[in-house]
């Protein structure tokens, strides 16, 4: 195999495992109500109340949340559709950079710089919003953790577009 074969091949695997974490965590979205319920549920056979109280009071409180929202105010819960919505019209646009990833390499960089975001993001509204603090470094975490792929593939396709440069060659839709 090739070295350009070699590249483009790891930066399609890791497009793709990228692509599936953001379509599950979308689609999670969608059932909230559902799994705070079933998370609750797990978390206390698991004896987490006695362990992490914290974490268990928080919970409670966010599953009670919803339950309120999801019977009197459902129109509500719309909004986490749309951002379920939103992770997989950005997950579509990964098929750019999996078919022609020089070409399309702005999308990478695009999700890397929506990945710093969510720092901020996580900083400002957090506090507005009530959220604890250590949820806040979770919701951080996937902008930090989904930051590392994403930097993979793109130093992948930087050196995939030096093998490439001179040749003349465009990549197959593959």
């Amino acid at each position: 195999m090739s070295d350009r074969a070699a590249l483009l091949k790891g930066i399609r695997v890791w497009l793709v495992s990228f692509v599936v974490c953001l379509v599950l965590s979308g689609a999670t979205a969608f059932p909230l109500v559902h799994e705070l319920r079933w998370t609750e549920d797990v978390l206390r056979s698991l004896s987490v109340p006695e362990h992490l109280p914290g974490l268990m009071a928080w919970i409670s409180r966010v599953r009670q949340g919803l339950d309120t929202v999801d019977a009197k105010y459902p129109f509500v819960l719309y909004g986490t559709d749309w951002l379920a919505f939103a992770h997989l019209v950005i997950a579509v646009a990964f098929y750019g950079p999996y078919r022609d990833p020089v070409r399309n390499i702005w999308v990478v960089e695009f999700a890397m710089i929506a990945c710093a975001g969510i720092i901020p993001l996580a900083l400002i509204c957090g506090p507005i919003r009530g959220i604890p603090f250590w949820w806040s470094l979770i919701d951080m975490s996937f902008g930090v953790f989904g930051v590392v792929p994403l930097y993979v593939v793109r130093q992948k396709i930087k050196r995939l577009e030096t093998l490439t440069q001179g040749t003349g060659q465009r990549l197959n839709a593959g």
